[in-house]
């Protein structure tokens, strides 16, 4: 893979997770720049990870090769504005990580500028173990589509969906999802809290459990997960009474219902930009 120089826009928490997981895996500070408009996240980044930095994004933009947008969906249309009064994108692929833009509408914001590509990270992307969506538009190159998934391999996983719609489905199984296990922990928690345990011994076991439960997927990928959950469910067991109490309560409706719920939101947020 070539080297590029790479420059975010917006230095939060995500830009940051991105940043780490490239210099920790070998790609050199030096091709990477970050723009925000106040200093101390800024100073973070220089003093930890040596990358340049600068309040300017007309001087991002002019560094790089490759300009990723990592600022509040909200925000995106007056930071390119103010962007592109200033300097120009035209030959350069620019990333958007901002949720409920299209493709088409980032292309607009950008003046018209075609070669752009969707992502959506998940905040495991912070530790390494992320999961990314990444949509690329039928005019985009098939190089720039593997350039961003060779970025965003660097913080975790990543998925090339074949239609836009598909980001969505994304959102509601990898983005959004890590809310959804925090919630059941948090109930698993309470509960045992109920039952007597600490709240610290409660949440050992919790997260440990779960934390076992997705080594075993990811170490038995052949293995289907129904099978998995049958083979700790021993029949009259504990673990059978259980996943009997969850499935009359229709837990399989609950997170479908959740799930879809995410779409739909997502699909709206398309119109409000």
């Amino acid at each position: 893979m070539s080297v590029k120089k790479i420059s975010f826009i917006g230095a939060g928490n995500m830009t940051k997770a991105i940043i780490e997981g490239l210099v920790a895996n070998g790609y050199k500070a030096e091709h990477i720049m970050a723009s925000n408009p106040s200093r101390p996240k800024l100073d973070i980044l220089a003093n930890e990870l040596n990358i340049h930095i600068t309040q300017d994004n007309a001087e991002a933009i002019a560094f790089a090769d490759v300009v990723i947008m990592a600022v509040k969906p909200q925000l995106m249309e007056t930071v390119c504005k103010d962007m592109l009064s200033r300097a120009t994108v035209d030959d350069k692929l620019v990333i958007s990580i901002a949720a409920g833009i299209s493709a088409k509408r980032f292309s607009e914001m950008l003046g018209g500028h075609e070669r752009v590509v969707r992502v959506m990270p998940n905040t495991p992307s912070s530790l390494g173990q992320g999961m990314s969506g990444i949509y690329a538009p039928s005019n985009v190159t098939q190089q720039d589509a593997e350039f961003t998934a060779y970025i965003m391999d660097h913080v975790g996983k990543t998925l090339i969906v074949a239609q836009e719609d598909d980001i969505d489905t994304v959102i509601a199984a990898a983005g959004s999802s890590p809310a959804y296990f925090f919630l059941i922990a948090q109930c698993m928690q309470e509960e045992a809290i109920k039952m007597g345990l600490t709240a610290d011994d409660a949440r050992l076991l919790v997260q440990q459990a779960m934390l076992g439960s997705a080594q075993m997927m990811v170490a038995n990928p052949d293995v289907s997960l129904e099978t998995l959950r049958k083979n700790v469910t021993s029949k009259g067991g504990t673990t059978a009474e259980a996943v009997a109490s969850l499935q009359k309560n229709n837990i399989a409706h609950i997170l479908s219902d959740a799930m879809r719920s995410a779409v739909k939101r997502a699909s709206q947020m398309t119109q409000e930009f």
